[in-house]
């Protein structure tokens, strides 16, 4: 398991303590500190990262309330021996197991068949958590200025066929665990992927946590 860098996870508590605190605070003077405490984190991650300055601080003001983990939910689905991968248009091409943000009033089950078939065409029904993982203890590249829980469900192939919409996903397919294309790291590491294919070898093994 890969260890948070320490100047990630300063960034991310300095981000998540100006949120809070810009949400609960009703005084100008708390403000104007909580607001030059979101900067600082900005500008660590700006220097640590390809994210400039400006592109962090926008992200974050996307951000309100409490601050808690945002959850990334993932569909996996088996055809024999082989897994789908779509394959994302932002990401040069690279290849991903279908999935997103879970939307509100959506079950993370429903999040996952939904994303399944947005980016895929194939309709699916959750029939087993897989893995719930912490986004920056599993290897994924570039590091995100938020927390982020990984949730990935396996999906039993219910009807439709293979399409992409052309824009955001550029393809799908399935894949044999030993001939994966390029991965969209960010989205899905290798080493999960073989994690996968252990639990369709053998269904009986417990949900994987950090």
């Amino acid at each position: 398991m890969k260890k948070t860098p320490e100047w990630l996870r300063w960034a991310k508590e300095l981000q998540a303590l100006s949120q809070t605190g810009l949400h609960f605070t009703e005084i100008s003077y708390d403000r104007e500190r909580y607001q030059r405490v979101a900067q600082i984190a900005a500008e660590i991650l700006a220097a640590h990262t390809s994210l400039a300055f400006e592109e962090v601080l926008s992200l974050n003001r996307r951000e309100f309330g409490y601050a808690t983990p945002k959850v990334d939910v993932r569909g996996v689905v088996f055809r024999e021996d082989r897994i789908l991968l779509v394959q994302e248009a932002m990401d040069a091409g690279r290849w991903t197991v279908p999935g997103g943000w879970a939307d509100v009033n959506e079950t993370p089950s429903e999040a996952a068949e939904r994303e399944v078939f947005e980016e895929s065409g194939l309709r699916t029904r959750a029939i087993k958590l897989l893995s719930v993982y912490d986004r920056e203890r599993q290897g994924h590249e570039p590091p995100f200025p938020y927390h982020v829980y990984k949730v990935a469900f396996h999906c039993e192939w219910v009807s439709g066929s293979l399409r992409s919409d052309g824009s955001e996903i550029t393809g799908a397919d399935f894949f044999a665990e030993a001939d994966l294309p390029e991965l969209s790291v960010s989205r899905v590491t290798r080493a999960q992927i073989h994690r996968f294919f252990q639990h369709l070898r053998e269904p009986e093994r417990p949900t994987d946590f950090d």
